[in-house]
């Protein structure tokens, strides 16, 4: 039987380093996301296909090779990650390379005549980027953006083959040591779901913001996917905060 010994000892701290590995990376994946999503729609076409070969290479990857390729690899070139940085890296690195697609998509989808509006306004490129494209494009990256999270909670299981404490790596030292296969894996279940419900009610309440910051009225049900003209509405109250410039 699970004994308190091991909760406070092992279990506990493994959930609160799994919580620790998904907030670092998920930093890390937006820093990229962002970075990477606004490089490939450069005018510069270097700036561009060095965003590109990022993207291809990284989403090609396998987060687990990669992971293990930092924390044996890198110190035969003098470099040493602790377990839990090579884990955050790679999970963050490869990420960011999908939230990058997210990103360019949904700038990518905002009408054009409001970007032209921009330059008739004699906006800069940081200007129309701050005050017409990203307000509108920002509530059509929160759902996809909340999928690549769960994801990414759920790819924090990896870490524990790096020897890194997280509660995976707890459930499975309780497992050798007892021998209680069914359950431990089915609290992991269940708290991985706990905590991927958690991340999807944190950024339901960010879209409905975003949504409100642009004038959409927010959903007031809790059903999956957008209600049908949503994108339109979202379209239409960019304009109105464009200065309503069309």
């Amino acid at each position: 039987m699970m004994s308190s010994e091991f909760f406070t000892t092992w279990f506990l701290p493994g959930v609160w380093v799994t919580v620790q590995v998904t907030l670092y990376a998920a930093v890390l994946g937006a820093a990229v996301s962002f970075g990477i999503g606004l490089a490939r729609g450069s005018r510069l076409w270097i700036v561009r296909f060095v965003a590109g070969a990022y993207f291809e290479v990284f989403r090609g990857m396998s987060a687990l090779v990669l992971m293990f390729w930092m924390f044996f690899a890198l110190p035969l070139f003098g470099w040493q990650l602790e377990p839990l940085w090579a884990g955050v890296s790679a999970l963050g690195l490869t990420y960011g390379a999908y939230g990058s697609e997210i990103v360019r998509g949904s700038l990518a989808a905002v009408p054009t005549a409001q970007k032209e509006a921009g330059v008739a306004l004699n906006f800069t490129r940081w200007q129309r980027l701050r005050l017409i494209e990203l307000p509108q494009a920002w509530p059509e990256m929160m759902p996809p953006f909340n999928n690549l999270l769960i994801e990414l909670l759920k790819g924090t299981a990896l870490v524990s083959v790096i020897t890194v404490a997280d509660m995976t790596f707890a459930g499975n030292l309780f497992r050798l040591g007892t021998n209680e296969t069914t359950p431990i894996y089915t609290l992991l279940l269940v708290l991985y779901f706990v905590l991927a419900f958690v991340i999807t009610r944190g950024m339901r309440m960010l879209e409905r913001r975003a949504k409100a910051g642009v004038g959409e009225r927010p959903e007031k049900s809790g059903g999956i996917g957008a209600r049908p003209g949503a994108r339109a509405t979202s379209v239409r109250a960019g304009s109105q905060s464009a200065g309503g410039v069309r």
